[in-house]
Formats: C-alpha cells, structure tokens, sequence
C-alpha cells in the first residue's frame, strides 16, 4: 500500500480513466494556469536576484503540481503550513503577486513589514501561514492546529509541506507520533524530490519509501507521481475526507524532482550531473498536464501562446508596482508584537524616535 506509486497520467501521457479524479473544465484549466504562472514567476523572481533587486530566492522548478494540486484539493476553510517551494499554493488562494514581491523586497507593501526572509511569506487571508527557516518546525505546528480543530468540532483539515530532508528531523517523528495516536485531521505532505540541498535521498533514509514510515505511526501512508497533477489531488482529496470523517491523518510522499537550485545561492553541479536533470526534465509536470487538456480538448499552442503572454504581463505590473514601495516605517519594528506595547517598548520607541529627529540620516534632510 505504501510502496505502490499512484498515477492519473503516466510519464507517455497516457491516462487512467478509472483513477481520474472528478474535476470542472473550469477548474483543470485554473489549475494549469497557476502552474505556468508559478513557473514564470519563480524564473523571473531568480533573475531579479541575480540583478540584485532582490536579496534571495527558492524555486519550484518542476515541482508545481505537487503543491498546486495538494492546495487544490482543499476547501477553503483547511490551513495550510507551508515549507519552501508552495508559492502556487498561496496563488490558487488569492495571494496577489504585488504583495509576495513586496515580501521578497521587504517594503512597506509587505504584509510582514520586512521582518522575515524573502520567500518566508505568509497569507494570512488564505489560511496559508508563514514560512518558517528550520527544517520540519512546521510539522509538529500543523498536527497542533489539527488536534485542536478536532477538539472544536470544526471540520477543518490541516496540510503540512515538507521535503523528505525533514524526515531526519526529530520534529517528523514527534509529529507524526502524535497525529497517530490522536487521530488528527492532517495530512502530511512530503515533497520527495531527492535532494536536501546537496545531501540525496539514500543519504536520509533506509526506508523502502518515505510513505511506508506512516505504518509505524499508526496512520495512512500513500506514494503518488508528484509531477502527475491529477494523482496529487486525488491523493490529497482522499485524505482530507478520511481527516474530516475522523480517521486521523494521512503521510503522503509526492515523488518529484527539485530541477533548480536549492536557493540562489547554491551550485547543484557540485553534487550531481546535468544528465540527472535532463533525464528528469522529460518529466515535466507542466508538459504532462497540457497534454492532458489538449486531449480533452481544452487547450491549444494558440491558447498557451496567449496564456504566457498574459502571465508575463501579470508578473511585469506587479514587480512595477512593488518596486515603487519604499521602506517599512522604523517605528513599525514595535508593532504586532504585543497588542499594547509594554513599558519597556515605549521607552525604546522614544528612544529611537527622538534620537532620528535629533540626527537625521543625509538622505531625509530637507
């Protein structure tokens, strides 16, 4: 059960029929689409790095069908705990592309008032939490969330993202322990693509799989084709009923294949061959599915044409308008910390406001 690699469309673009998850043209399509607007966001994001308008970067080059068809899955009302690589996620929420550029430039647009790491958004309209540094922290964090849904009786199911690097984390077993043992309403979403920056997958485990470590645990363990869209929300529907029914939690591991860099500030040629990512650029999610629609007759080169297009215009407006943001206010730094500031703060507010009014910097003297 654990071992068995679930698939829709198979890498010839053959389709199982029988496994076919029931989808609106309406919604295969907006599914589609935010994978080509993840993709082109995130190859124009790592060009602003490199041209230093932005200070960081992680892609999610040819893993967008693992995290947009998980989020698809969802209702609206279900949280999500994100890892590095889910920006389609927020997207097929509502996340607008001026705010997460905003977020990677930290200006006063920024929902988090340049106060974490580019690429560590949060949303918080779309139930999306922020992206925390430390690997796996979120897993514990997610099953919390679930436990206490089920304790409100609220039908709320809860998704952890993570990398298979995680599973060496203690907060992985601690997580998933207790998410057997109470039966919580989370799935536990495993990206598998291979690499934990440049330590590969036999380095963290000698497991079968990732998925066959749910049976320890007590819960459901599934293997799907992480670059088949359709298997992703299958798998993912399944779980979050079997969550909301109350029979406890799900591990899935999305077999996929991280094609860039860790970040913008790593070399993947330094721990494997261009051949590895060639052979796995034949796999593309993105070309899967479009072959998908063309045969069901929802899409041509023409509409892709106009698609790109249209994307790229999207992307172009809001880093324009981002970039027209200036600083966060310094006096923002005492903010939403406390809901009154403590005496303390006060002081040092004072302090500090009182000290730039008395030695201004060159650039605000008029």
């Amino acid at each position: 059960m654990a071992l068995e690699l679930m698939q829709v469309i198979s890498e010839k673009g053959l389709v199982n029929h029988k496994q076919e998850p029931s989808i609106s043209d309406q919604d295969l399509l907006k599914l589609y689409r935010t994978m080509v607007l993840t993709r082109q966001f995130d190859d124009r994001m790592m060009k602003l790095q490199r041209q230093g308008r932005i200070g960081f970067y992680l892609q999610s080059l040819g893993e967008e069908a693992a995290h947009i068809g998980a989020a698809f899955a969802l209702q609206p009302q279900d949280w999500i705990y994100p890892s590095y690589r889910e920006p389609g996620a927020a997207f097929l929420r509502g996340f607008p592309l001026t705010k997460y550029v905003s977020q990677l430039i930290g200006n006063a647009n920024d929902p988090i008032q340049g106060r974490q790491m580019p690429v560590h958004f949060s949303y918080r309209e779309g139930n999306f939490t922020s992206v925390s540094s430390p690997v796996g922290t979120q897993i514990p964090q997610a099953v919390g969330t679930a436990w206490a849904a089920k304790l409100l009786k609220d039908p709320v199911v809860v998704l952890a993202f993570f990398g298979e690097g995680a599973t060496s984390e203690g907060d992985f077993h601690v997580g998933l322990n207790f998410a057997g043992v109470f039966k919580t309403p989370a799935i536990l979403f495993c990206r598998n693509n291979h690499y934990a920056i440049s330590v590969p997958l036999e380095r963290q485990t000698a497991s079968e799989s990732i998925a066959i470590k749910a049976k320890a645990y007590g819960i459901t363990g599934v293997r799907v084709d992480g670059n088949d869209v359709l298997a992703v929300v299958k798998a993912t529907r399944e779980a979050a009923e079997r969550g909301r029914k109350g029979d406890g939690a799900t591990l899935i591991e999305a077999v996929t294949y991280r094609r860039g860099a860790h970040s913008s500030s790593d070399d993947p040629r330094m721990y494997r061959t261009d051949q590895e990512v060639e052979n796995q650029t034949l796999l593309d999610p993105i070309a899967r599915f479009r072959k998908y629609l063309e045969g069901k007759k929802l899409w041509n080169s023409q509409s892709d044409a106009e698609l790109e297009e249209e994307v790229k215009s999207q992307i172009i407006a809001a880093v324009e308008a981002a970039e027209k943001f200036g600083n966060p206010p310094i006096e923002s730094m005492f903010e939403d910390v406390f809901a009154e500031l403590t005496p303390e703060l006060k002081d040092q507010q004072e302090y500090l406001l009182d000290h730039r009014k008395r030695y201004p910097r060159t650039s605000e003297v008029k």
